[in-house]
């Protein structure tokens, strides 16, 4: 059966549709009991980050998996299809694996690459596989998209531009407020963004730093990495009043920094520099009308990208030997892909040449009797290499006329004029 991907990203929704998107665990786990009752879809896994939802399917045709796709999308979050119609982009066949691939190798992040994406894709398939919604292809295709990612990461710079982003952040941070040297910052979240921030602003001269995070044990560790005071996630209003820089990298569906908690942090403060929030997270971890506060500057991911873009992102060179690498797992996996649909039918082939070998020299086994032993494994040898040669350019020609998904189709078809009898009768 065909791919195909249907999603939602960054790149052509709001926030706001992103973040109604987005699935929690216990999301999954209904969405994924529905999916053997779609019509036309015969698996699914479901990439949800923070900067995409997408449902990836083996299907039964465009048209039937686009439709299953979309309504379980719509269904699950309960949004209604037309709010979908304009964001929505789908990908069919060799053009989903490549834009698998490319979001594995982070190269379709707000952020170029991040480094989060890899494992997410990894995590969604695995749990794909652990509700019984995964199917062989689907997994050969996310093992290749991990592949992919990886080597995006261990051939190019490409990871880097995440560190960039984040020092342009401690960059912005430092324009704001003067200077970091001697500015109390807090750092909410415990993760890889998190532990960029705290560097590069440490890095910068600020202190002290506290680090706030939901799992009080995540914090303590970086904390220690970075000689840094870890903290509660519940103490964040009181640790904002005591701040003069914050940067929230968290992995949070919903809101951490709230209107009302800054509003109430900065009261009197007017005179004084301003409280710098730097939000890292998308989805987004500070609550939008922050920005109206008095005394308050909030920069949010997007500023973050446009400064990053005008100031030049990873260089094109990397970019373009990262694409490179995605190009070559696509042929690869499509090559793959072709080999094992083809398969039984490769083999009732070579099945069927060594049956004939077999039968002629059964029929001239008179004839051939005053031949010695190693005369005869000539002959023999000889006409096993002819059957072999025969077959071999049509299988060669077979493999790479064979459009990924349509395999089976055509191996039926000559089955049946070879009257062949193959291993998966299904094929």
């Amino acid at each position: 059966m065909p791919i195909l991907s249907l999603g939602i990203s960054f790149r052509r929704a709001p926030i706001e549709l992103l973040e109604r998107l987005a699935f929690a665990d216990d999301d999954l786990t209904k969405t994924y009991r529905r999916v053997h009752d779609l019509p036309g879809v015969g698996g699914v896994v479901i990439l949800s980050t923070c900067n995409r939802v997408e449902a990836v399917g083996e299907v039964a045709s465009y048209h039937a998996g686009f439709l299953g796709l979309k309504q379980l999308l719509a269904e699950s979050r309960e949004i209604a299809p037309h709010e979908l119609a304009e964001p929505l982009y789908s990908h069919w066949e060799n053009d989903a694996a490549d834009h698998l691939f490319a979001v594995a190798g982070g190269l379709d992040s707000v952020v170029v690459g991040e480094t989060q994406i890899q494992a997410q894709v990894r995590e969604a398939h695995r749990r794909a596989r652990a509700e019984d919604a995964s199917t062989p292809t689907l997994e050969a295709l996310f093992h290749a998209a991990s592949r992919a990612g990886r080597r995006v990461r261990q051939e190019t710079a490409v990871g880097a531009a995440q560190d960039a982003f984040v020092r342009t952040a401690a960059d912005i941070a430092s324009e704001a407020l003067g200077t970091l040297e001697g500015r109390r910052a807090v750092v909410v979240g415990a993760g890889a963004m998190a532990s960029l921030a705290v560097h590069h602003i440490r890095e910068r001269g600020a202190g002290p730093v506290r680090i706030l995070n939901r799992s009080i044990d995540r914090a303590r560790a970086l904390a220690e990495r970075t000689a840094s005071d870890p903290a509660e996630l519940e103490t964040l209003p009181a640790a904002i009043a005591d701040a003069d820089l914050v940067v929230s990298a968290t992995g949070a569906a919903g809101l951490v920094v709230r209107e009302e908690d800054v509003r109430r942090a900065t009261t009197g403060r007017a005179g004084h520099p301003p409280l710098v929030l730097i939000d890292l997270a998308m989805p987004r971890d500070v609550e939008p009308a922050v920005a109206s506060v008095p005394s308050v500057r909030l920069v949010d991911i997007f500023a973050l990208r446009e400064r990053v873009a005008s100031e030049g992102g990873p260089a094109e060179g990397e970019l373009a030997r990262a694409h490179e690498i995605v190009a070559e797992e696509v042929r690869r996996w499509v090559v793959r892909r072709r080999g094992d649909e083809l398969a039984p039918l490769i083999k009732a082939l070579r099945d069927r040449g060594d049956e004939v070998v077999r039968a002629e020299l059964d029929r001239r086994a008179s004839r051939l009797g005053e031949l010695t032993l190693e005369q005869h494994a000539e002959v023999e040898s000889l006409a096993r290499a002819i059957a072999a040669k025969l077959l071999h350019d049509p299988i060669v020609e077979l493999k790479e006329r064979t459009e990924p998904g349509s395999g089976k189709t055509h191996a039926k078809v000559l089955a049946e004029l070879l009257r062949l009898e193959l291993d998966q009768p299904d094929a």
